[in-house]
């Protein structure tokens, strides 16, 4: 049984040239907000990234997060930064590095510290990470975003024409962009699990992306004497109900993974829902309307004459 959310006959104008401006606009004011903030504000970087200790305490009671930073200051650690993980009773904490440092050392003496005021405090995990290893992960996970664009445009380009690996690449790019400039915007953690997210939704949007692009492509052969607007136009229609479909699924588990998943996984599903969020759009307005833009035809999906000296003007 296939499942259909819209009519076969549905004529949506995605591509229109007022659409398009639209989306053009909108997509430059995300754009624009994003590198503002990231100028700005730059990211809530993660102990993964910054390094340093990270706690995760549990107390009998709901606990007081200024007693607890006051209690950590006087023990001798600064910048101790204090939040809630979940319940009332549990706390995160994060503490900058600590040079030359004996991590058993640090254990005990954050151990003391809190026990001083609640003997039944609970450590429950404790991680340490060198700033180092930071400054390594940081350069290694925009390596890996750079080498998977360029792995896109190969791929795209060698499947269909450059011109829509150009629009492909763009909107993946775009995708990346948003989703990075949402956790700045609102300052949320960004740790290894966000750059795993991320890569993961370029997944996404590459593969939504390339769906759309067979579709346009079959059309061009099969609707010839149709405009290429309204060939691309009528292709977007006809895979509609399959992107709807698979953006709603999917957004139903990330939801259901971040309202029952707990904190840890929270950046996680959260950058997940706003990449496919975001991916859906972007292979629509952005991969396609890229395509339109750089003037893609027919003809440029069609393989070259082996030996165009042959070729005449007969009809």
């Amino acid at each position: 049984m296939i499942i259909k959310i819209v009519k076969d006959n549905t004529s949506i104008n995605f591509l229109g040239r007022r659409t398009r401006t639209i989306a053009v606009t909108f997509t430059v004011i995300l754009t624009i907000a994003t590198f503002i903030s990231l100028g700005v504000r730059g990211l809530n970087f993660g102990i993964d990234f910054t390094g340093g200790v990270l706690l995760e305490v549990g107390y009998p009671e709901p606990a007081d997060l200024n007693k607890i930073r006051g209690l950590l200051r006087d023990a001798g650690f600064a910048d101790v930064q204090a939040q809630r993980f979940g319940p009332a009773t549990d706390v995160m904490l994060r503490l900058p590095p600590q040079e030359n440092a004996d991590p058993d050392d640090i254990r005990r003496r954050l151990r003391n510290a809190l026990a001083s005021d609640e003997p039944n405090v609970e450590l429950r995990r404790v991680e340490f990470v060198g700033p180092q290893v930071g400054k390594e992960l940081t350069e290694k996970g925009g390596l890996a975003m750079i080498f998977t664009l360029l792995m896109i445009f190969a791929y795209v380009m060698f499947r269909f024409q450059w011109k829509f690996a150009a629009g492909a690449v763009i909107a993946t790019a775009h995708d990346v962009i948003v989703t990075i400039g949402f956790f700045s915007i609102f300052y949320l953690p960004f740790d290894l699990t966000v750059v795993a997210a991320v890569l993961a939704v370029i997944g996404y949007s590459l593969n939504d992306t390339v769906v759309t692009f067979d579709r346009i492509r079959e059309n061009f052969v099969r609707l010839r004497g149709m405009s290429v607007e309204d060939s691309m136009n009528k292709s977007v229609n006809e895979v509609l109900s399959r992107t709807i479909i698979t953006a709603l699924t999917t957004l139903f588990v990330l939801f259901a993974l971040f309202l029952f998943g707990g904190e840890s996984v929270g950046p996680f599903s959260i950058a997940l829902i706003v990449g496919i969020v975001i991916g859906t759009y972007s292979s629509v307005y952005i991969a396609s309307a890229t395509a339109i833009y750089l003037e893609v035809s027919p003809q440029d999906l069609l393989p070259p004459a082996e030996n165009p000296d042959l070729v005449d003007d007969m009809p």
